[in-house]
């Protein structure tokens, strides 16, 4: 059985092929169609067509996307791809590829992924999550993606930033409606944008991060602000989740001292005597959701429908 995944990204539509091992056959990308709905359905259904006709055989398809499909009208919500949201995402898929298919939110998808082969193999409750232009979570228990009643599981971004000291606070803008949330301070344009509020130049978070490496003073205090902030929006995570493994996705996890800084930090504002939750990268990748997005055939319950 190959297993094929799509995951729908904002500027990237990619697709990964796997065999019953986890195996991976063939990855290809292409650009997502900007604004427009229907010629996403139309990418998504080309690259299926292709990597089929390269592996000479039909397979099963999950896709990962940004946002979930709504239990109460089957339609997608909170997409920050916004032509996505409100659409009829699953049933104009599983009739322009003729089969079911499985759908379920990106962060899920790679969490899922590193608790099935990657860094949580070993783990009962994995914590996911990506740090990148945005910041999602998804939760992984015993392999299996745990949705919830609203589809709103994991959604740890769109939280406020927890013990706000009196400059984070109310917060800024998110595109969601609210001030403060987790994502405006930890995602990529959040870094880019709380050293800009500090007094530092214009400078993109791997800039930023390249230069306090370098030994530039008010790169390295943002760096070190952020670390905090993290520590901080974690540690909620322990105290409420207490994951046995966060993996850390999308392109801020490839810093590697977030691994030693954060849970240096994170103990003060945990509930316990002492933290035995692992911060792990991720073993498949920064964007390994894609994987996910194929293991979603691999058991029920792990998908939304």
């Amino acid at each position: 059985m190959v297993r094929l995944g799509v995951d729908l990204g904002g500027t990237k539509i990619e697709i990964v092929a796997l065999d019953e091992s986890g195996e991976e056959l063939l990855r290809r990308r292409r650009a997502t169609p900007a604004d427009d709905y229907r010629k996403i359905l139309d990418a998504i259904v080309s690259l299926v067509a292709a990597a089929e006709s390269e592996l000479r055989q039909t397979g099963s398809v999950g896709v990962g996307t940004p946002g979930a499909l709504s239990r109460a009208t089957g339609l997608l919500k909170n997409s920050n791809t916004v032509c996505l949201n409100g659409q009829p995402l699953l049933q104009d898929l599983e009739r322009v590829l003729d089969r079911q298919v499985r759908v379920a939110n990106d962060a899920n998808c790679f969490a899922l992924s590193e608790a099935v082969d990657g860094a949580g193999v070993d783990a009962e409750v994995v914590f996911g999550v990506i740090i990148g232009t945005g910041t999602g979570a998804g939760v992984v228990v015993n392999k299996k993606i745990l949705t919830g009643p609203n589809a709103i599981a994991g959604e740890w971004g769109h939280n406020p930033l927890p013990w706000p000291q009196t400059d984070e606070w109310p917060g800024p803008q998110c595109y969601c409606g609210a001030t403060g949330c987790i994502e405006t301070f930890l995602s990529g344009p959040g870094l880019q944008r709380s050293h800009q509020y500090a007094g530092g130049d214009q400078l993109t978070a791997q800039e930023i991060v390249e230069r306090a490496v370098a030994g530039d003073g008010d790169c390295q205090r943002s760096l070190d602000t952020y670390y905090d902030r993290m520590a901080r929006a974690l540690a909620h995570v322990i105290n409420l989740l207490d994951p046995d493994v966060i993996v850390l996705g999308g392109g801020l996890s490839n810093i590697p001292s977030l691994y030693t800084e954060i849970p240096a930090r994170w103990g003060q504002y945990v509930f316990s005597d002492r933290v035995d939750t692992v911060l792990s990268p991720p073993q498949h990748g920064d964007s390994g959701g894609v994987r996910g997005a194929a293991w979603l055939w691999a058991s029920a319950g792990t998908f939304l429908r």
